[in-house]
């Protein structure tokens, strides 16, 4: 394959609108992320409440700016009750890969203020499917 051929194969996959979806849902995703971990980190080293419990309203702050900008910006759809329903679904799903893993790699001799970054690299692939699955779907 020459390099023109894979120049040309590059320019139709960033053209697509599954890719510009992805690359949305990446901005989003970090946007969420780091408000996660920095309401994490905070409430861990500052108030002491531990890494379960942080991680925990870390994760709700962010769910309800997530589930906004997945809709308005990521996936250009309209958010709805079901909609709210089958995201906030798919994000216990989510969650809960979350506080598996942060405990693996924490047990693995991880720094739990550390823990969270692999665990993110971990689940935030399978979290794409999942949202894209719910928010796009006709029948919600």
């Amino acid at each position: 394959m020459s390099i023109t051929s894979i120049i040309q194969v590059m320019c139709r996959v960033s053209q697509s609108a599954s890719f510009r979806e992805l690359v949305r849902f990446g901005i989003v995703g970090v946007a969420a992320t780091l408000i996660q971990y920095g309401v994490y980190y905070a409430i861990n080293q500052v108030v002491g409440w531990g890494a379960t419990i942080s991680l925990t309203i870390g994760y709700g702050i962010s769910f309800v700016f997530n589930f906004f900008l997945s809709n308005y910006f990521t996936f250009k759809t309209r958010p709805t009750m079901k909609k709210g329903i089958g995201f906030g679904v798919s994000h216990i799903v989510n969650y809960c890969m979350q506080i598996l893993f942060l405990n693996i790699y924490m047990y693995v001799g991880i720094p739990q203020e550390y823990a969270p970054i692999p665990m993110f690299v971990t689940v935030i692939p399978i979290n794409f499917i999942l949202v894209r699955t719910v928010l796009k779907s006709k029948k919600l």
